[in-house]
């Protein structure tokens, strides 16, 4: 795999999982230590969050193998986490609405970028083989 794209997808995976912090762990440390309610309800990084996620994801997934058939499901789950991260970010009404839509953004979001990076492993060499079935093949059986 080329550096560059697993740089971009471990970014973006990195990206998921501080997103995921920011709406679960965040308001529970706030709970237990006040100083931190100030940076449990700053609505701004939401939108920071989407704001840098949509490009980073972009070049992530559009620059690996353009296998079309494989590429379409990967590319379709990082859209709908997208746009379920936009939703929490920027039309949600309620804190339990926005960490919902945000965590399964995010969820979803990071699963595509697992999967791409799986997808370039296997594109250049570098992962074991898989299967139709999804199944690990003997050397020279894929």
């Amino acid at each position: 795999m080329s550096p560059a794209g697993h740089l971009l997808d471990g970014s973006a995976i990195g990206l998921s999982g501080l997103c995921l912090a920011h709406c679960l762990l965040l308001p529970l440390a706030a709970a237990l230590l006040p100083a931190l309610g100030a940076w449990a309800d700053i609505e701004w990084v939401h939108a920071l969050f989407v704001l840098i996620a949509a490009p980073l994801s972009g070049l992530a997934l559009l620059a690996g193998p353009k296998s079309g058939a494989r590429r379409a499901p990967v590319l379709g789950l990082a859209a709908g986490g997208l746009v379920l991260l936009g939703l929490g970010a920027f039309l949600a009404d309620g804190e339990a609405t926005e960490t919902g839509l945000t965590v399964a953004g995010s969820l979803g979001l990071a699963a595509a970028h697992i999967w791409n990076w799986r997808r370039r492993s296997l594109h250049f060499g570098e992962g074991p083989a898989v299967g139709e079935s999804g199944r690990l093949c003997p050397a020279g059986d894929h």
